[in-house]
């Protein structure tokens, strides 16, 4: 394959899939320069490793690995180099009163700081099911059993809903 059809086959495929390279990065990333410098790593990344991919998988599947691959590494690196800086203020739950509307989305809220707060693996886990990828496409990106996917998200889930219940009635 040429180098200019290799180039423009691998533009068109990140084309089709950059909503996954921008639902990665928001869920690794609170603010927009590291998002911006994620989501260039992930098409390093991606380009460097475009001539092994197996047609067997599906564009996303293999695009997915890569890029919570990148994201979970990116993180740790700036997570240790963050650690001596405080809290972040911003996401701060509010619970409003009657109106409907906004309590969706005050719980909408709730839900992306507390999936914000899990562990890198448990973020990647629960960002693809909440992607209705199936346990057998969730256990070929991540490279763990279906069994231990199906584990994983139900204790997730648990996690998610005890502290959720817990804030609500605070």
């Amino acid at each position: 394959m040429e180098k200019t059809d290799k180039s423009d086959i691998f533009v068109s495929v990140i084309q089709s899939h950059k909503g996954i390279l921008y639902k990665v990065a928001a869920l690794y990333c609170k603010n927009e320069p590291d998002r911006k410098d994620l989501i260039q790593e992930i098409i390093i990344q991606l380009w460097r490793s475009f001539d092994r991919y197996d047609e067997q998988y599906r564009h996303s599947t293999w695009i997915y690995r890569i890029s919570l691959n990148v994201a979970i590494s990116f993180y740790r690196k700036e997570h240790s180099r963050k650690k001596i800086a405080g809290p972040l203020t911003d996401g701060i739950i509010h619970l409003s009163g009657n109106d409907t509307a906004e309590e969706k989305e005050s719980d909408l809220c709730m839900l992306r700081d507390q999936i914000a707060g899990l562990r890198e693996l448990d973020k990647a886990l629960i960002l693809l099911y909440l992607e209705e990828k199936s346990h057998k496409e969730i256990a070929r990106i991540m490279g763990i059993s279906e069994t231990n996917v199906a584990t994983k998200i139900n204790r997730i889930k648990q996690v998610l809903k005890q502290k959720i219940t817990q804030l609500k009635n605070q």
